[in-house]
């Protein structure tokens, strides 16, 4: 499954909020959403945060 399609269904399922989602990856809320809507794709260091995310399942900071 396409790595921002994962993410997504993670936020729906834990109930985050794109904004909180940016919170925790340290990224603006727009980058997200530019994600979501398919403008911009996360690079090296971001996707290394988001892989990190889906699998450990924490909702701090990174």
């Amino acid at each position: 499954m396409e790595l921002i399609k994962r993410l997504e269904k993670y936020r729906l399922e834990n109930r985050i909020s794109q904004e909180e989602l940016a919170k925790i990856l340290g990224v603006a809320f727009s980058t997200v959403n530019r994600w979501f809507n398919g403008h911009f794709k996360p690079n090296k260091i971001q996707t290394y945060h988001i892989e990190k995310l889906l699998k450990n399942g924490s909702k701090k900071k990174l």
